[in-house]
């Protein structure tokens, strides 16, 4: 079984915007390359929205960089950006933005939704770049829920979705610039399953909803992340207490120097600067106004 090196749990919400309650499961700023190439995943646990006349959410703002993948479990969100990428995601779909070189987006509930009200749950999490690839041009991919592969599990136990990379010789349709694998599924009390995940990759599990035992040892509580040891070991156990909602994460660590503030996460230093001298001379674009 690959090794558990660390679980780390957060319960504390805190809002992006005025349409997004978050709980940070993980960060660069705090585990770093460990993480690699992984940089951060909020986790916006189930929230009832009461119907509104405005759109709840956060306005324009920049990235440079990284990548960001939003996967929609209830509520829908709208999105457009300066690159011209927009659309609106629903339950069961995820929206990848590369942010690349430079681009201003902005994500607000969808008019439907912000009409209507509801009960809203979604995950954002970011991707790093490597180095080769900080300055290629944005851009936007819109995968719907049926482009999504989906394993359904033996006994109806539960099912596994690949968004990104390989899972059981299925192809996610996310398109990444180095090898990644990005899967969701639920797993029902009282079942498990085996995942092989690849050797050497950095892996985490991000438990959203649930309770698990993992390697038949760890307990894991919702909320909460398991890291596993880059080592030859491919196999994990997961054993359901509860039903149990997961995103599993695996990617090859780029192994290169990671330098962050705000919304750019660059090499050093100098491209940080870079990055804000060029979104404040408006080298990002503008994001197009609505007729």
């Amino acid at each position: 079984m690959k090794k558990v090196i660390g679980v780390y749990r957060n319960q504390h919400m805190h809002w992006v915007g005025d349409g997004f309650p978050v709980k940070n499961l993980f960060s660069y700023d705090r585990l770093g390359q460990a993480i690699s190439p992984f940089l951060l995943l909020d986790y916006a646990a189930p929230y009832h929205f009461d119907p509104a006349t405005v759109q709840r959410g956060v306005g324009s703002h920049p990235h440079r960089g990284f990548e960001t993948v939003t996967l929609a479990y209830q509520g829908e969100v709208t999105h457009q950006d300066s690159s011209g990428g927009g659309g609106t995601i629903q339950a069961g779909d995820v929206q990848w933005m590369t942010a690349g070189a430079g681009v201003i987006h902005e994500e607000f509930h969808s008019p439907d939704f912000a009409r209507q009200g509801g009960l809203f749950e979604m995950v954002q999490l970011w991707v790093n770049l490597p180095a080769k690839d900080k300055m290629t041009a944005p851009a936007y991919q819109a995968i719907t829920q049926a482009e999504i592969p989906r394993i359904e599990m033996d006994h109806e136990a539960g099912h596994i979705r690949v968004i990104a990379g390989e899972y059981g010789g299925h192809h996610g349709p996310a398109q990444t610039f180095s090898p990644v694998n990005v899967w969701d599924g639920e797993l029902k009390a009282e079942y498990e399953t085996f995942l092989d995940v690849p050797a050497h990759h950095t892996t985490l599990l991000v438990l959203l909803k649930g309770e698990l035992v993992v390697n038949g040892a760890q307990k894991v509580l919702d909320s909460s992340i398991v890291m596993f040891a880059r080592d030859s070991d491919s196999v994990i156990q997961l054993q359901a207490y509860q039903d149990s909602q997961f995103v599993l994460l695996s990617g090859e660590p780029l192994n290169e120097p990671i330098q962050g503030h705000g919304p750019f996460v660059m090499n050093n230093k100098a491209e940080i600067i870079q990055a804000f001298e060029d979104f404040n001379q408006g080298r990002f674009g503008k994001i197009p106004v609505k007729s």
